[in-house]
C-alpha cells in the first residue's frame, strides 16, 4: 500500500476493497478523506467488473470519525468555522447516502475501533463484519458534541433504546454487544476477519449483480414506506425483475440443475 495513499483500492475479482490509509490519524474522515472516499464509492458504483465494495482501514483502527484538529483549526477563520463545519457536514452526508445509494453491496470490515462517524460508516454499509477486537462508541457527549449525524444512520438500523444508550453514555460497546444489537453481522477472531470478509464478500459477489442492484435499491426504498404502500411498491419490483433475463436464467438453472450464467450487468 502507498503510504501517500488516504484510500486504497484494491481487486479480487470481481470484489474492490477501499481502505482509509490514515493510520496516524485513526483514519479520521478530514475533507480530504470524505471526499476521496465518495470519489471512489461512486466510481466503483458504476463499474461494471464490480459486483461488492469492501469498507477496510489501515493502522489500529478502522475509523474515528471527524477530524477533530482539522475542525479546531477551522475555528480561526472570522465565521469562528461554520462554513467549514457547514462543508464537512454536507460532505459526510453525501458519503453515507453515496454508500446507501449504491448499486453495489457495500460491507464493512471493522478490524479496531468504530467511533462517531466512523461508527455512523458501518451503520451505513449494507453489511458488516467485525474483529473480536473491535468497539463502536458515539462519544460526541463526552466532548459537548451530541453525535447527531451519526444518530441517523444508528437510528434506522438499531434499536432505539440501543441508539439512546450510544448516544446518551458515549460509552464504548464491544463488538459482540455491537452483534447482539444488530450493528455487526457476525464477529470473528482477529486473524481471521478478512478471511471472512472475503468469503461473504465473494458469495455475493457470484449472485447476478443486475439483481443485486434492484434488491439493494428496493430494500432501502421500501423501508421509508407504509406497509401497503411498500407491498404495492416491491410487487412491481419483483414483475420487473421476472422479467429480467438473469431471473429467467436463474430459474432456469435451478430447475436444470445446473450453474446459472448471469447475462445481465449491473450499470
Amino acid at each position: 500500500m502507498d503510504s501517500n495513499d488516504i484510500v486504497h483500492e484494491r481487486r479480487q475479482g470481481a470484489v474492490a476493497w477501499l481502505t482509509m490509509n490514515r493510520p496516524s490519524a485513526r483514519n479520521s474522515l478530514s475533507l480530504a478523506m470524505l471526499e476521496q472516499l465518495h470519489g471512489a464509492v461512486e466510481d466503483l458504483g458504476a463499474a461494471k467488473d464490480v459486483h461488492v465494495i469492501v469498507l477496510a482501514g489501515s493502522g489500529p483502527a478502522f475509523c474515528a470519525g471527524h477530524d477533530l484538529k482539522e475542525l479546531t483549526a477551522a475555528r480561526l477563520e472570522p465565521d469562528r468555522g461554520r462554513a467549514f463545519f457547514e462543508e464537512t457536514m454536507a460532505k459526510c452526508a453525501r458519503l453515507m447516502l453515496a454508500v446507501v445509494h449504491c448499486p453495489k453491496p457495500v460491507i464493512a470490515c471493522v478490524h479496531g475501533v468504530a467511533t462517531a462517524a466512523g461508527a455512523q460508516l458501518v451503520a451505513s454499509c449494507d453489511l458488516a463484519l467485525a474483529s473480536r477486537k473491535a468497539s463502536f462508541a458515539t462519544p460526541g457527549v463526552n466532548i459537548g458534541l451530541f453525535c447527531s449525524t451519526p444518530m441517523v444512520a444508528l437510528s434506522r438500523n438499531l434499536g432505539r433504546k440501543a441508539v439512546m444508550q450510544m448516544l446518551l453514555t458515549g460509552a464504548p460497546i464491544a463488538a459482540s454487544d455491537a452483534f447482539d444489537i444488530g450493528l455487526v453481522n457476525a464477529v470473528t477472531e482477529p486473524e481471521g476477519l478478512v478471511a471472512a470478509t472475503e468469503a461473504l464478500a465473494s458469495s455475493i459477489a457470484s449472485k447476478a449483480p443486475a439483481t443485486l442492484k434492484i434488491g439493494k435499491e428496493a430494500f432501502y426504498r421500501q423501508a421509508e414506506m407504509p406497509l401497503a404502500e411498500a407491498y404495492r411498491y416491491a410487487s412491481e419490483v419483483m414483475v420487473a425483475n421476472l422479467l429480467e433475463p438473469d431471473a429467467d436464467e436463474g430459474i432456469a438453472a435451478f430447475l436444470d440443475k445446473r450453474q446459472a450464467v448471469w447475462r445481465g450487468m449491473a450499470s
